[in-house]
């Protein structure tokens, strides 16, 4: 009742103030002195606020916003006639006001240089979008927030300034050479990604992998829309407990030039200015990537600098998928009925089958860079399928599910997805093997499954959408067309025994109800996997031994065990609420 009696005091004493007079209060609250290095999250969240509905309409209501961003990004503010300055150690900001409190101009400066016009930077002023500019000038901030004292920073910054140049001089070599090479395919395939940088209200960023964005179709496959996310990694320096040689002079090979396969042509820093510090280049990742420890090992091989492993917290990889799952958009999906992915966490909680949010990777030399790319393309790859299946925030109260489909890890980049064939007592298993980024391949095992097509046109399929659950649903429509065709004039009728013996011959998952008896006696199935209408199940492992997995998972009845991952898939391509 007291809390209610403050807050309603408050209300009738603010009734009547403009937001003029709220936006000045709150301002006035963050001027008292505080720890600078904790600002007050909710005086922080109030300002944000009150900017979405805040009328800039004067100079001084401008400034307020202006310095409030400052304060936000840990940056001095200060005033000069109708010139605002946001200032850090290696740069800063000038912003020219009109009398009215629109901006006139806008400028950054880096450290001994010049200011120079910023128009993006004052277009985002000029459309009162103070929430964009805040997240550039953030960028801005981490790009030249230089540890170390002052000499040591100003050091540093060479040093940065030196490999951007050099990156960006072989991003100008690689255009030159494929003049018609898209922006996506630089993302995706080129040496050093699609290089943002060369302005200095621009970080030096690097885009290295992006998801699919245009509606995809082929002859059985229903359109399939998904927004693009790209993955950026920005370039910059970080403290290290171990000294390191960075450059301090161009480390490419002049004239620049790239080796038979490609890649560019770079001099050892031995043969280089160079200077160690107790720091290291960075590849800041935006957003952060869930990696496993394999792919993190091949990163301190790379570039010789390992990765704490403090901070890291290790989950099951599907886990960590459905917390980051606000990255996609779903996947259209088949009409009528609901899917739902299991991924048994007795399985994925396997060390190698953990990951860790990665927020950086250290690297010392520019020709670190293609190779680290190629590893986190391969990581995304893989995330952006089996994202595909967790992806959800639905309720399943209530709801029926039609089908179930088991994803089990079979190696540290591939896995595989069991599930029902159409109008049949039988399994069938999809093996998605992700060997790199842009080699995808799925293989089908199953009962009687005989057209070698399928394999290579579904391979196509995934390659193309990105997606477990549209590749499941373009197979079942293949499959309902090969259950419901008749056997080709040329093959003559074979017995139950037969088709078993040639089915088991061909690596087939079966479970026909007609040999049901004489296949249980004479395989040995766990009890974990589960037999339909009598039959025996067999897991792919059985049938091909160089595969490792476990028994496959019964399609009509399942009861999921303690620490499954599991996801509904609703008739118009939602998903729900994990279990």
């Amino acid at each position: 009742m007291k809390t209610k009696s403050i807050i309603s005091d408050l209300h009738l004493k603010f009734a009547d103030k403009s937001w003029n007079e709220t936006f000045q209060l709150v301002r006035r609250c963050m001027d008292k002195p505080r720890d600078e290095s904790k600002p007050c999250e909710v005086l922080v969240r109030s300002l944000e606020r009150l900017q979405e509905v805040f009328n800039v309409s004067s100079v001084n209501t401008t400034k307020s916003c202006l310095e409030m961003i400052a304060k936000q990004q840990r940056m001095g503010f200060h005033i000069t006639e109708a010139t605002c300055y946001l200032t850090a150690d290696l740069f800063y900001l000038e912003v020219v006001l009109l009398p009215c409190g629109g901006v006139k101009e806008v400028k950054v400066a880096p450290h001994g240089g010049a200011p120079v016009p910023s128009e993006s930077l004052l277009q985002l002023l000029r459309s009162q979008n103070f929430a964009e500019f805040s997240i550039r000038l953030e960028g801005l901030y981490t790009q030249y927030n230089i540890p170390r004292d002052n000499e040591m920073k100003l050091k540093l910054f060479a040093s940065l300034q030196c490999l951007g140049k050099d990156l960006q001089q072989i991003s100008d070599l690689l255009r030159t050479l494929k003049l018609s090479e898209k922006t996506v395919e630089r993302i995706n395939n080129g040496r050093i990604g699609c290089l943002m940088a060369g302005k200095e209200d621009c970080p030096l960023t690097v885009q290295f992998y992006t998801t699919q964005a245009d509606v995809q179709k082929t002859s059985d496959l229903h359109a399939s829309e998904t927004e693009r996310v790209i993955y950026a990694a920005q370039v910059t320096v970080g403290d290290s407990d171990v000294p390191h040689k960075l450059q301090m002079a161009s480390v490419i090979l002049q004239p620049a030039q790239l080796d038979p396969r490609g890649y560019p042509m770079f001099l050892p820093l031995s043969e280089v200015s160079n200077e160690a510090f107790p720091a290291v280049f960075l590849l800041k990742l935006q957003p952060k990537i869930p990696v496993m420890p394999s792919i993190i090992n091949k990163f301190s091989q790379i570039t010789d600098v390992a990765i704490p492993d403090v901070g890291l917290q290790w989950a099951p990889l599907p886990k960590l998928l459905m917390t980051h799952s606000g990255l996609n958009t779903l996947q259209s999906l088949p009409d009528g009925g609901m899917q739902r992915y299991i991924f048994p966490g007795s399985v994925w909680k396997e060390p190698a089958q953990r990951a860790a949010a990665l927020d950086s990777v250290p690297f010392t030399h520019p020709a670190h860079i293609p190779a680290l790319l190629e590893l986190l393309r391969h990581q995304c790859a893989i995330n952006t399928l089996l994202r595909s299946c967790v992806t959800s925030q639905w309720d399943t109260t209530g709801l029926v599910c039609d089908l179930h489909f088991e994803v089990l890890p079979e190696s540290e980049s591939s896995f595989s997805v069991t599930f029902q064939r159409p109008h049949t007592d039988s399994l069938a298993v999809l093996l998605v093997n992700v060997a790199d980024s842009r080699n995808l391949t799925c293989t089908l095992f199953g009962a009687e499954i005989v057209d070698p097509s399928v394999d290579a046109y579904l391979s196509t399929v995934l390659m193309r959408c990105m997606s477990i659950p549209v590749t499941i649903r373009t197979l079942r429509s293949r499959l309902e067309e090969l259950t419901s065709a008749p056997l080709p004039p040329h093959r003559p009728d074979t017995t139950e025994a037969e088709n078993d013996h040639s089915a088991l011959s061909d690596g087939a998952v079966t479970a026909n109800s007609g040999a049901s008896t004489a296949l249980s006696q004479s395989a040995s199935v766990p009890e974990e996997s589960f037999s339909v209408s009598g039959s025996a199940c067999y897991s792919v492992s059985e049938l091909h031994p160089e595969i490792n997995t476990t028994p496959a998972v019964s399609p009509y009845t399942y009861t999921a065990p303690v620490g499954v991952f599991s996801h509904w898939v609703t008739s118009n391509g939602q998903l729900s609420e994990p279990i």
